[in-house]
């Protein structure tokens, strides 16, 4: 049975469509993320370093399971340039049972060890 509080969504902001793609892609052939949507042409406004910025982003929704989070944000890491890249995880309230049967078999297999 699928349990929909085992499911995370990451949120991820990065600077070119280039490294969205490359991060998307490096989550989704390592079977950390089962599809990262790429939304172009976001505009985020924040503080850095004292000064308040601007910047054009893209964003990327990871859909993941909470037991590969850690792999998610080394993964991340490795492939982002910013040094602090944003990963902010949401938890999955609900979803449509085919999605979430769909999910499940396209993430890595769940560890049964404690």
């Amino acid at each position: 049975m699928i349990h929909t509080s085992e499911f995370r969504v990451v949120l991820c902001t990065c600077g070119s469509a280039a490294e969205a793609s490359a991060v998307a892609r490096g989550l989704v052939e390592r079977e950390f993320a089962a599809c990262v949507n790429i939304v172009p042409a976001v505009r985020s406004v924040y503080r850095w370093q004292g000064a308040v910025e601007e910047a054009d982003e893209h964003l990327l929704l990871i859909k993941t399971r909470a037991d590969l989070l850690a792999a998610v944000e080394a993964t991340i890491r490795e492939l982002h340039n910013y040094e602090v890249p944003e990963v902010l995880v949401l938890e999955v309230m609900g979803g449509s049972n085919d999605y979430l049967g769909w999910l499940a078999a396209n993430l890595q297999v769940q560890s049964s060890t404690p």
